[in-house]
């Protein structure tokens, strides 16, 4: 691995203001809008990152709509979000280094998780962060982490396991693609389900049995699951529970409706609360930001056992495009946004 020396590094010639796409408040795709600010400056434990790709991912469109309420509550930002810039994911060149930064010197090529990626620089915390792989390009790379590790730490915190029977509820989606190739690398056998024009796509990816939602309800079927991830939707618990195995396990990623406080969480809770009084076992996953991830995913991606599924490629101004096709259901895998 790349060490830095541990004070400051700047050796790359960096303009003092940047392009980026700029979030006014919370809202529909108009509160994004293309400006200039003036580029972020790194903390201790951060890097300063030359974005040359990032990735569009639920969690921005979150951001953008300020949807749950929840999460403004949390400490988002209660009005409009606390980093003007959206965007997570990001692949890039290091140029600069904050106080106390050891894995990474000016020069790096990495890839991994920022804070507000829609932009030419972006900073990122040291432990966020991983070395490019050669063998993947910027795009690729850009797309890999947020959705990657939600993957991965899912399928871990349900418990796959080699020979499992996996439905992936959302098979389609960013997460959802990497599911399904990461429990077929594990051992599982995966029955994937999305909508009727992305059954081929799943279907190459390795799962074993597509459902089209719109032709066939898979509730309905024979099959009993030992293992489902459900990804952002709102099936009703106890259709979910109908294809369950007695010790079956139930995955929650992340929920998209349900209201505008919790979208979709009080089903989540209700069902937490169920763990006390049956066999079967339900767990909301909530996705840990590390690099230690990155490298598990670094290494299934060189191994080519998984690879990331790009939708399309849109310049920055080209973001709110791609956040309503988002929305509205077009996007098969990610979107990759160049920079």
């Amino acid at each position: 691995m790349t060490t830095a020396s541990p004070h400051l590094e700047h050796t790359l010639d960096v303009p003092e203001r940047m392009h980026a796409i700029l979030q006014s408040g919370y809202g529909s795709t108009d509160v994004m809008k293309l400006g200039t600010l003036m580029r972020p400056q790194p903390k201790a434990g951060e890097v300063l990152v030359q974005v040359r790709a990032a990735g569009l991912d639920r969690g921005t469109w979150h951001m953008m709509t300020g949807r749950p309420y929840l999460m403004r509550v949390m400490g988002f930002g209660f009005s409009a979000p606390k980093n003007p810039v959206p965007g997570l994911d990001l692949a890039g060149t290091v140029v600069e280094v904050g106080e106390g930064v050891t894995r990474f010197r000016a020069g790096d090529l990495v890839f991994g998780i920022g804070q507000g990626s829609f932009a030419e620089y972006t900073c990122a915390r040291e432990d966020k962060l991983l070395l490019k792989p050669a063998s993947l390009s910027f795009e690729q790379a850009a797309v890999l982490s947020v959705s990657g590790l939600t993957a991965l730490q899912s399928l871990r915190a349900g418990g796959v396991r080699e020979g499992d029977r996996a439905l992936v509820v959302g098979a389609s989606g960013g997460v959802g693609t990497f599911v399904v190739q990461i429990a077929k690398a594990l051992g599982a056998k995966v029955t994937g389900v999305c909508s009727t024009s992305k059954v081929e796509t799943v279907r190459a990816l390795g799962a074993d049995h597509v459902i089209d939602y719109s032709r066939e309800d898979f509730s309905e079927g024979a099959t009993r699951y030992d293992l489902i991830l459900d990804i952002g939707g709102n099936t009703p618990l106890a259709r979910l529970r109908r294809v369950m195995t007695s010790a079956g396990r139930l995955v929650f990623v992340g929920g998209e409706n349900g209201g505008d406080w919790t979208a979709g969480f009080g089903r989540n809770l209700r069902a937490l609360a169920l763990n006390l009084f049956v066999s079967q076992r339900f767990i909301m996953h909530t996705t840990r930001e590390h690099f230690e991830g990155l490298v598990e995913l670094a290494a299934l991606a060189e191994a080519w056992k998984i690879a990331p599924v790009i939708d399309r490629q849109v310049p920055l101004p080209g973001v709110t495009e791609a956040m309503r096709a988002l929305e509205a259901g077009r996007v098969c895998g990610k979107v990759v946004v160049m920079v």
